[in-house]
């Protein structure tokens, strides 16, 4: 339970140090975590300087120039040696997805941050990521919007052939369906998730949430389509639903702490549970550290771009 605890002690100190200038509790929880899932020591002053560096790079009316600069800030410094210098990459990796066709504002900083993050800015990526993003958007075009982008980002890093890759998704949504989730933008996300890994049996995969989902249930938390992604991430650990009890554990030791954040607190308890099983692989399906590591990443890059949209929103329009 050390991860808890530091997340806690990391919470404390930022929501301390924070108090005036990020009033989101979430956006708060969601920093420490980027701290706690990188291993990476909190130091608020350099936080600070981070984003005021941030706000004199940028424009006026951008998402970077709301309190989500904090947010980016922590990702900068938790997932770079020299976040400043990866700073400039991020500019220019999110100016190269406009002119691929993205659409200005949150969600296309994040898709940025993911491209960054996995250790390039592979110009193919962003097309075929765009290529990806289209055809869901085909199929499921009420349902496909902007908080796609990253994980489009994180699909088109598959090898397989796009059209192949929408079949295997929509075998997913299909099949998760008929299992007993109800349609809409978290089922979309959680086949999106299931999709990344090559090689991993769908049909298992899909029993396997089945009963994560029942587990759930049976220790109380009620499985609202909005942890569908969290019950898709559980999937990838070989006794995932054994592991719900330390979830719910973990979820009741923050609600502690962190009172009327119940259902964040049940996404940073998945997220914190799985950071601890990076660290101990023998208890993964296959190797899936790494993708895993880029999952956390994604699901807390897409956390965060959803609390900010209303800001976004905003910016956008000028």
């Amino acid at each position: 339970m050390n991860k808890i605890q530091m997340y806690k002690d990391v919470y404390a100190d930022a929501k301390k140090k924070l108090s005036w200038k990020v009033t989101d509790q979430r956006s708060v929880m969601l920093i420490a975590s980027l701290y706690v899932t990188e291993n990476h020591e909190f130091d608020g002053d350099r936080l600070e300087k981070m984003a005021d560096f941030i706000k004199k790079e940028v424009g006026f009316f951008t998402t970077l120039q709301s309190h989500q600069r904090y947010l980016f800030a922590a990702m900068l410094i938790t997932r770079f040696q020299e976040p400043e210098t990866a700073f400039q990459s991020f500019i220019t990796t999110y100016k190269k997805l406009v002119d691929e066709g993205f659409s200005m504002g949150a969600y296309t900083y994040i898709s940025a941050m993911v491209l960054i993050s996995a250790d390039g800015t592979d110009e193919e990526i962003s097309s075929r990521a765009m290529e990806v993003y289209k055809k869901m958007r085909k199929k499921h075009f009420f349902l496909t919007g902007q908080s796609d982008y990253p994980l489009a980002m994180l699909l088109a890093r598959r090898t397989q052939d796009t059209d192949l890759l929408i079949d295997h998704i929509e075998y997913f949504y299909d099949k998760l369906n008929l299992s007993g989730f109800h349609k809409g933008n978290d089922l979309q996300t959680m086949s999106h998730i299931l999709s990344l890994v090559e090689g991993a049996d769908p049909d298992e995969l899909v029993t396997r949430c089945t009963e994560i989902f029942d587990f759930l249930k049976q220790e109380g938390i009620r499985p609202k389509s909005m942890f569908y992604p969290q019950i898709a991430m559980l999937a990838f650990l070989t006794n995932g639903k054994d592991q719900i009890s330390e979830v719910k554990e973990i979820r009741e030791s923050l609600n502690d702490v962190i009172r009327w954040q119940k259902d964040m607190n049940f996404m940073m308890a998945v997220n914190l549970h799985l950071s601890n099983q990076i660290e101990k692989p023998s208890l993964l399906q296959m190797n899936l550290s790494t993708t895993i590591e880029a999952l956390l990443q994604a699901q807390q890059s897409a956390t965060i771009a959803a609390i900010g949209g209303a800001t976004a929103a905003t910016h956008n329009g000028n």
